[in-house]
């Protein structure tokens, strides 16, 4: 039985602000490591002579299990506790924070990687639950507030923090320092945080679903991230994964409670937009692997100042996505979302002017803003269409899919683009190897978001609404995922 405590936490307590912290920073944790890794890949690569093909597992083998597993981990927290799974994830999520910091070669660093994510797969869904659950209704709105934007910060110091761990005491220091933020989380949340869970949940979980995604997904991966180098393998494992998705489906057909509901997609709207998210966040994730070789191999940027290039983004998207939420209310998204992603793409065709000798504030700054106005204008009216394709009863559950496409999206192109534009082995360390490679992906990111936008064009049609409060997370901006759904 839930804790009688549960729902009834003051925002304005001492209790309530523990609560907030705990949460805050055990989502940040995840959200920090994940920025500031991509700082840190040119130095982790020289320091373990790694391949290029190894960076690339080094943020998908982390994506991979997590994109994989987050609906699994929301359902056992409301099964057996959302603080228990919670800790078991913040506390998952250090010890294999710690062994990324010790690894000694590139294999064990991607084996810990792929760790962090189920770590990570524990954790993220139940801080937005906790928050939701532990206070009371009338101080819910403004305590998912106060957690949506101070995630926001989170998601804002990470790039920045890597750069300056990388240039600093060095790239093992981006995995040590979630070490002391774990124990900041663990020691008040024991504490502070009643523990609550869903009692109608029957148990049944659909572990074959989850299984069966992850192994998909890695060999799909696996196909794209060899494919200029190992041709047969990469025919070998595409065929695999188009077995696996196959049988997938199926499972998810006839499970009792399946990870995806299926039906979902009977909405064309919801099939839209987790296209045109897939699109988005592909394109996104290319841009920011590649421009974070550009600046430290070609432009020759120190990891600090390669970490402020992201910066606008996260800063544009927490300042005015509540403002984006409101024109999304007034106009319907159709707009938004064909604009928001034609104004990136033109951020992104601005960054071919990044290369030897570039200047962060005449080349780099300028491109990284406009990039950051398109995702301002998009991200909240994309989680509002989501939400809005679904019965309120399913929005947790759309929501959790639509952060599972971001992730799919960006998992792919960083696997796809190296192959694409003929960057391999150790060609990353090249400037000239680099600075070709660049062009051709930004040009290719470019593309994906004119996708986008076309699709949204045609494929949304005007004159959708949005629901009243789905702009209630919206602050919470990540450059990963689109925002969590809010209780409606």
């Amino acid at each position: 039985m839930a804790d009688p405590r549960t729902g009834r936490v003051r925002l304005g307590s001492a209790t309530g602000r523990w609560v907030l912290l705990s949460t805050v920073l055990g989502s940040g944790m995840a959200m920090i490591d994940g920025t500031a890794v991509n700082v840190a890949l040119p130095r982790i690569g020289i320091d373990l002579d790694a391949k290029l093909s190894a960076l690339q597992w080094a943020v998908n083998a982390y994506m991979l299990t997590l994109a994989g597993l987050i609906l699994l981990g929301g359902s056992l927290g409301d099964r057996y506790g959302r603080r228990k799974v919670f800790l078991t994830g913040v506390v998952w999520f250090a010890l294999s924070s710690a062994l990324c910091g010790i690894a000694p070669n590139a294999e064990l660093l991607i084996a810990a990687r792929a760790l962090q994510g189920v770590g990570g797969a524990l954790l993220a869904p139940g801080s937005l639950a906790i928050i939701q659950s532990a206070f009371r209704p009338d101080d819910r709105a403004s305590a998912v507030g106060a957690w949506a934007g101070l995630g926001g910060v989170a998601g804002a110091v990470g790039p920045v923090l890597g750069g300056w761990l990388v240039g600093g005491p060095g790239w093992r220091w981006v995995f040590f320092i979630n070490l002391p933020l774990a124990a900041v989380v663990v020691v008040p949340a024991l504490r502070h945080i009643p523990e609550s869970r869903d009692d109608t949940a029957t148990g049944r979980f659909d572990v074959p679903g989850a299984a069966l995604a992850a192994l998909a997904l890695g060999s799909l991966t696996f196909a794209l991230t060899v494919a200029s180098t190992q041709p047969a393998s990469a025919a070998w494992a595409a065929g695999i994964a188009i077995v696996l998705g196959t049988v997938f489906i199926m499972v998810e057909r006839r499970s009792p409670a399946p990870m995806v509901p299926l039906g979902l997609f009977s909405s064309r709207l919801f099939s839209v937009v987790n296209t045109v998210t897939v699109l988005i966040y592909g394109a996104l994730g290319g841009v920011i692997f590649f421009l974070v070789l550009q600046l430290q191999v070609t432009a020759g940027f120190s990891p600090l100042l390669a970490g402020l290039a992201l910066l606008p983004l996260t800063l544009l998207m927490l300042a005015f996505s509540a403002r984006a939420a409101d024109l999304g209310k007034r106009i319907g998204p159709h707009i938004p979302l064909t604009a928001g992603p034609v104004v990136a793409g033109i951020g992104v065709l601005l960054m071919l002017r990044v290369g030897p000798g570039a200047s962060y504030l005449t080349e780099v700054l300028p491109a990284a803003t406009v990039l950051g106005a398109g995702m301002t204008l998009l991200v909240a009216p994309l989680t509002a269409t989501v939400l809005d394709s679904v019965d309120n009863r399913r929005a947790g559950t759309a929501s959790g899919v639509n952060n599972a496409a971001a992730r799919t999206g960006s998992l792919l192109a960083i696997a796809a683009l190296p192959s694409l534009v003929g960057l391999s082995g150790s060609e990353y360390q090249s400037r000239t190897a680099v600075d070709a490679a660049f062009y051709g992906a930004m040009w290719t990111c470019a593309g994906l978001l004119a996708a986008a936008g076309l699709l949204a064009w045609f494929g949304i049609r005007a004159g959708v609404g949005a629901p009243e409060n789905s702009d209630a997370v919206c602050v919470s901006c990540s450059l990963s995922v689109p925002p969590p759904a809010a209780t409606r």
